[in-house]
């Protein structure tokens, strides 16, 4: 009950501070970032050392497993979403972009906790040794090719590039917010094949139950973004 009254004073305190653009420096950014990300990682890992229902009895998942990749992957592909949301939330103008951007954040770094705290609790590493993403996954589910074979790949679909993300902080006003839109959208329906697929292939109860989660709460924000888009004339960016 705290931590959702603690939550709920966050977003008052982000909705009403309609102060300029130029927002807290970065660097204070991503201290208080840090800060909140370190207690969702405590609080997941020693909540995971409690037995929950519809987990398994000391049988936790292999290396290989789809439940290990996707707890590494989505929590990196999370990370690049908190890191967007963090940019429109302290510099957009608009209620409406800075309350989503906040919503956003806020259940992503959760969701970060819990995957990194799985991660923890298993003895794996919170990335994958040799830096490649999505090799958990057939093939069927992110190829965009023919090949029949599973692979690898350096960068996850949806993911906003460093000159993407210099771009974003340089705009003010309806660009910022267009642009902001244009990214988290695509950054959204390019995570979705991951939870997709972990939702139904994943070994682990509450790592099936978070991947679904995923996928409705991202669905009714994909829905929203493209209605603000439409309102400002924009069209969604082309998927990576």
């Amino acid at each position: 009950m705290m931590a959702d009254t603690e939550q709920d004073a966050g977003a008052t305190e982000h909705v009403q501070d309609d102060r300029p653009t130029g927002g807290p420096t970065l660097a204070r950014t991503v201290v208080i970032t840090a800060a909140v990300l370190a207690v969702l990682l405590l609080g997941a890992a020693v909540g995971l050392l409690i037995k929950l229902p519809g987990s398994t009895d000391n049988a936790y998942p292999d290396r290989d497993s789809v439940d290990v990749g996707f707890a590494q992957d989505m929590a990196a592909h999370h990370l690049q979403g908190v890191q967007l949301a963090n940019i429109a939330r302290d510099r957009s103008t608009t209620l409406e972009v800075r309350q989503l951007a906040f919503d956003i954040e806020s259940t992503q770094l959760e969701q970060i906790g819990r995957m990194k705290g799985w991660l923890l609790l298993w003895s794996f590493p919170e990335q994958s040794v040799d830096g490649t993403h999505m090799k958990w996954m057939d093939n069927t589910a992110h190829s965009h090719g023919d090949s029949p074979t599973t692979q690898a790949t350096p960068e996850m679909p949806g993911m906003a590039s460093a000159e993407e993300l210099t771009k974003l902080r340089s705009l003010t006003g309806q660009e910022l917010d267009t642009y902001f839109l244009q990214l988290m959208l695509r950054h959204h329906i390019g995570g979705a094949p991951m939870a997709e697929y972990a939702a139904t292939h994943a070994s682990q109860p509450v790592v099936r139950l978070l991947a679904d989660n995923m996928l409705k709460s991202q669905s009714s924000e994909v829905e929203y973004m493209q209605q603000l888009l439409t309102q400002r004339g924009a069209s969604p960016l082309p998927q990576n």
